[in-house]
This record gives C-alpha cells, structure tokens and sequence, in this order.
C-alpha cells in the first residue's frame, strides 16, 4: 500500500490506514478512501509519533476502544480539519438570507438565532455580522450569531480574531479600514462586531447530542463539509437539521452540495438570486 514520505520517514507502515480511515468516517464523517490515504497519513503521523507509538494500528486501537480518547480525538479533528476560508465568500448567498429571509423574520418578534457550522477561524460568522451591520439590523431586531466547529484548534483563532491577508481576498478595502485595525503582521477585528458572534463552541456535526442543542434555530450556514463527508454522514446531518430546525427554517449549503437525493423536508428555492434550502412546513 502507497504510504506518503513523511509516514514512511518515520517508520509507519500503512497497513492500517484503512481501519483508521474507517473510525476516522464513522466518528467525523469525514471519508478517506484508498487514493487518500497518503494524505491522511501525513496529517496523522505527528501524532502517532507523539504518543510514543510506532504503527497505525495502536493508533487505531487508541480511538476506537479507549474510553479516555476524547482528548485525542480533538487532536485528530485539529490535524484533519481543512481550513480553507475568507471574508465575503459565496456572499450572493448569504446577502439573500439577509435581504430576504431576516426581514420575514424579523416580523415575527421573537431572537432571530444564526447557527454557522463549520466556522473554521470565524470568517463566515463575521461576515454575516458585517452585513446585518452595514444594514442596521442589529438595532431594529434581536439577532443571535453562534458559530461552531469541530476544530479546537480553528474555534481558538476565531476566538482570537487575528486575521492575515489571505482572510481579506475579497472583502472590500473601505470595510477591512472600518472592522479591522492592523497590529503587527496580522489585522484585529473591531471588538463590537466581533461580540456580535454570541458564542465559539467546539461541535462535532456527526454526534447529534453535540450538533442538535445549536441546530434549533430558522437560519444555518452550512457550507463546504458535506463534500468531505460520506453519504451517511450528510444523510445522518441533514436527518438532524430536519428534526431540530423550527419552521419556516432556511439552510444555505455550498454550491458544490446537495440534499436532492434525501428525503427530507427541505426543498431549493431560488431566493434573491441564490439557491438556498428551505423548511416550510409544507412539504
């Protein structure tokens, strides 16, 4: 079996990675088949070697029956988490939600909940602050955004609110000057908008009693996971969503995902130019 330099550097053999890949799906979701493996070898190796062992197997072995492994499996999560992410991306989706879903909302008189999952280092949740901010919401409705991700390491810079250039691709220079203040070498975002985003929490989107408290709110960004995610998995979250989300709900998935093939209560709407799943209670 192909195993990538950096595992064979340090002695590891891959005759495991399958049964690694395998408990890696069913507890994240996430699918590494065989054209994979070398990747999930080089991501995992590090900390094979951290903890004194000297084959995948006793890795393997650590994840799936010992019943102190929670800590390891953060650790796994923060070696396999892509954070591939900016400010203002896929915005016509997320400018839909705002010119048109917040409004109906917001007759209704009750907190508007904004769950964004997974949030990586927190560029998404800030950019839906930013356009509520430009638009003013914030003071005419009462709007929660929590954001969320499987990745401690990722929770912790969206904590911290450092961002460097490749977080500003698109994001227009006159609102980089008017949420972000240079220091050093990376940009701080504004305290206010930052508190804006009401909580950062660690949540593993495949464990339903971590994902379903979070999920019961009308507006979910959830965008570019369920490409990394077996079919399972996506019809095991998307099952979630349609249990915990009230109605009406609105779900905004990647351009590259879809629910077309499950059964569920969502269906595609076109909503101010943008595709965007929507639970109605009429379906």
């Amino acid at each position: 079996m192909p195993i990538s330099s950096q595992a064979e550097g340090l002695g590891l053999s891959g005759a495991a990675l399958p049964l690694l890949a395998a408990v890696i799906q069913e507890r994240l979701g996430l699918v590494y088949d065989a054209s994979r493996f070398d990747l999930l070898a080089d991501r995992v190796a590090p900390l094979v070697v951290e903890r004194g062992f000297d084959s995948f197997l006793d890795y393997y072995y650590l994840l799936k029956y010992d019943a102190d492994a929670a800590g390891e499996w953060r650790r796994v999560m923060d070696a396999l988490s892509v954070n591939e992410t900016y400010f203002w991306r896929e915005l016509d989706q997320l400018r839909a939600v705002v010119d048109h879903v917040i409004p109906r909302l917001a007759g209704q008189g009750t907190p508007i909940r904004i769950w964004s999952v997974p949030c990586a280092s927190g560029e998404e949740p800030l950019t839906v602050a930013m356009l509520l901010e430009e638009q003013g919401w914030f003071d005419r409705a009462r709007i929660e955004i929590h954001a969320s991700d499987a990745s401690p390491a990722a929770i912790a810079r969206a904590r911290a609110g450092r961002y460097r250039e490749r977080s500003f691709r698109t994001l227009p220079p006159a609102l980089r000057a008017k949420y972000f203040t240079l220091d050093g070498d990376a940009w701080v975002v504004d305290p206010s908008l930052h508190a804006r985003v009401r909580s950062w929490s660690v949540v593993n989107l495949v464990c339903e009693g971590e994902a379903a408290p979070h999920a019961r709110a009308p507006i979910i960004v959830c965008r570019n996971v369920f490409i990394y995610f077996s079919p399972d998995a996506v019809a095991r979250v998307a099952g979630m969503f349609a249990r915990a989300m009230p109605e009406p709900a609105w779900l905004c998935l990647g351009a590259s995902e879809s629910l077309l093939k499950l059964r569920t209560p969502f269906e595609l709407e076109e909503i101010g130019g943008a595709f965007v799943y929507v639970k109605d209670g009429h379906v």
